[in-house]
């Protein structure tokens, strides 16, 4: 029988207890525990540290002292497949992140970028005047057609609609803790028809694969080398044996890419809409810098903005959507904080709560952009997409996304929060999203100081 491996600073409640409380307000189990040790506690199943040293010393050694194993991932296993660049390890790994790199490169984000203005205002020139929305409802479309666009180069056609019809359905079955806990509960996953959640799950995924098969085969059919969207660079691409990525792992590489490419950054920019909401001098000193551009300025000009990008800074520091790094495991004995973890060890970095330690953020509950102006932070002292081998791959463009989405929306009109309730975050799947979704409201299209001016003067 296997000897049970012994984990520093056990949290003291039961197990059961702890994966409920993880499940339903993680945030709050996260806070307690870290009360209880500070920089490094174990549930039940892992090691959880937040501090920075520690976290660097797991990251920098990967595949030598610590490795990622697909063993730790098994709750995406279902929603990406096995050969996903999340799911693969060691040398298989390494390949599959050579291969999706250059898409997702800095060098082509201009080339993403107009595309991204130009979706942000056709979807909110639709949103009816002084009417409550939900705003990551709105921003999930956007990031949706976004993503669609750049991945498949698709922006109309039956297949599209279809795409984009079962991705929102597909992410809607885990909006809430409860039905997020299909994931953490493999004896939840019963097919029972569809009706049944994991039924209706299986249904829709069978769909969207039919979808990603079929745009597949046709591209293979019909290569065009001037595309340039991700889907036909990667179709493109050899590893070093000079072999191309079969058909199931274009499927699961897309699905990576459609589920996390979308989801997350919807969630992220609907905090950021809230916060410079929430906290009005945030906003008037945004749109100061942002008029400073002058009309219809070059978007990669936008994006270099320094409190624009302190802004997306602080809303990714303050509730970090993805809330811990992908598990490692020690493979040989490890001093970890003083702490001794045994070969075996499963262990986590906690972003959210390396997020909010008072000696690197002071006063962490509050949303304070300046901090990012006022000091550097190394990669393991802010990290919201993650660190090591195993950062996001689209880190590019989702910052990118981000910064230019909530420009254009600044700039071009009013809003206002719908009600004065501090918004909660709350589960979405593995991720932390607006439990209310950020309601607001249009109260027009937003005219600018010197055109005003202008009009005065024209009278």
């Amino acid at each position: 029988m296997k000897e049970r491996i012994k984990f520093p600073n056990p949290l003291k409640i039961p197990t059961l207890q702890q994966r409920i409380e993880w499940i339903i307000n993680p945030t709050g189990f996260m806070e307690k525990a870290v009360l209880e040790y500070p920089d490094l506690f174990s549930t039940s199943t892992l090691v959880s540290v937040n501090h920075p040293q520690a976290i660097q010393k797991i990251l920098t050694n990967d595949r030598k002292m610590f490795v990622a194993s697909n063993e730790t991932n098994t709750i995406l296993q279902p929603l990406l497949g096995d050969y996903s660049v999340i799911m693969v390890q060691g040398d298989h790994h390494k390949q599959q992140r050579q291969l999706l790199m250059p898409p997702f490169h800095k060098e082509r984000m201009p080339a993403y970028s107009q595309l991204i203005c130009n979706l942000t205002e056709k979807v909110f020139s639709q949103l009816p005047q002084n009417q409550p929305f939900q705003a990551r409802n709105v921003l999930q479309e956007i990031s949706l057609q976004v993503i669609l666009e750049v991945v498949f180069g698709l922006c109309e056609g039956e297949r599209y609609e279809k795409l984009k019809r079962l991705l929102t359905l597909i992410t809607e079955l885990f909006k809430s803790p409860l039905s997020s806990s299909i994931l953490f509960f493999p004896f939840l996953q019963q097919d029972l028809g569809s009706w049944s959640p994991w039924g209706k799950f299986l249904r829709r995924r069978q769909q969207i694969d039919e979808l990603l098969y079929a745009e597949i085969a046709e591209r293979r059919q019909q290569l065009d080398p001037d595309r340039i969207d991700i889907l036909s660079l990667l179709m493109a691409a050899k590893d070093e044996q000079g072999e191309p990525m079969s058909d199931r792992e274009l499927r699961d590489e897309l699905m990576t890419m459609l589920i996390a490419g979308h989801e997350t950054t919807a969630s992220a920019m609907a905090w950021g809409l809230y916060w410079i909401h929430h906290v009005p001098q945030v906003r008037e000193k945004l749109l100061q810098e942002l008029d400073s551009l002058g009309e219809s300025p070059n978007p990669m000009t936008v994006a270099r903005l320094p409190y624009l990008t302190a802004v997306c800074n602080e809303t990714l520091r303050i509730y970090p959507v993805a809330m811990l790094t992908f598990p490692r495991v020690a493979q040989e004995r490890v001093e970890l904080l003083g702490h001794h973890l045994e070969p075996g060890t499963p262990v986590v970095g906690c972003i959210y709560l390396l997020h909010h330690r008072e000696d690197l953020y002071p006063q962490p509950k509050q949303f304070k952009p300046e901090r990012f102006l006022e000091r550097q932070f190394s990669p393991y002292e802010f990290m919201p997409f993650g660190g090591g081998v195993r950062r996001c791959v689209g880190e590019a463009l989702a910052q990118l996304e981000m910064k230019l989405v909530i420009a254009t929306i600044l700039s071009r009109y009013q809003l206002a929060l719908f009600d004065h309730q501090p918004e909660k975050p709350r589960r979405r799947g593995i991720t932390l999203a607006p439990a209310k979704g950020v309601k607001m409201v249009m109260t027009g299209e937003r005219v600018r100081q010197e055109e005003r001016l202008r009009e005065l003067l024209q009278l």
